[in-house]
């Protein structure tokens, strides 16, 4: 496998501010490579859907084995939340804007958040994601993620889960997967996306 299971589950979840996990090297070390020749080359910002991009076969062998049974089982045993039969959400990020990364919490329809970067380390002040203590300031922080490649964060899609992340413009690559309430929220929420990559497209966000 080309993600470390065992490194996950072994990963005890942290409480404070709120529910997650943290596990640096989550891809394996000797995969990187080729997932970064593999990685789609969306080259501009935004979030896109995986089914609008196009990549190499180590990043479908990824998404095969991060919406697997027995990924679904290990995070759902870490927060404590039945995800079997729940339908999965995988959308890629390449570059960033100055004004992305600014506080908020997931939707309601969201159940998990799983992020995995996917960038060389990390040595910019910005663009680090910040868990915080609340909605009014991004330096009111317990946990900072810098998004070294094969880094996973995850953490429950709850109301105080309040999270972003200081201005950054340049490349930031990251894999978002999520496990959604039901099939009519994900159908929605993919044909949200593709309307917003197709303008993307044409207006070069």
């Amino acid at each position: 496998m080309l993600v470390d299971l065992e490194h996950l589950r072994h990963t005890p979840v942290s409480t404070d501010p709120f529910d997650h996990i943290v596990v640096p090297e989550f891809i394996r070390k000797e995969a990187l490579a080729n997932l970064h020749r593999d990685y789609p080359d969306v080259g501009r910002p935004g979030s896109f859907p995986v089914s609008t991009v196009s990549f190499g076969p180590s990043f479908g062998r990824v998404l095969e084995e991060i919406q697997s049974p027995a990924m679904t089982a290990a995070i759902g045993e870490k927060f404590d939340i039945d995800l079997a039969g729940r339908p999965t959400m995988v959308t890629v990020r390449d570059r960033c804007r100055a004004r992305d990364g600014q506080i908020h919490i997931d939707s309601k329809g969201k159940l998990v958040t799983v992020l995995i970067y996917m960038n060389p380390p990390w040595e910019d002040a910005g663009g680090r994601l910040r868990l915080l203590r609340g909605p009014d300031d991004i330096d009111a922080y317990s946990v900072e993620v810098p998004p070294d490649e094969g880094t996973l964060l995850a953490f429950r899609c709850t109301p105080d889960a309040w999270h972003g992340h200081k201005s950054f413009e340049g490349r930031r690559r990251a894999i978002q997967l999520n496990w959604v309430i039901d099939e009519s929220y994900l159908n929605r929420e993919q044909r949200r996306h593709r309307i917003s990559a197709f303008f993307k497209r044409f207006a070069g966000a």
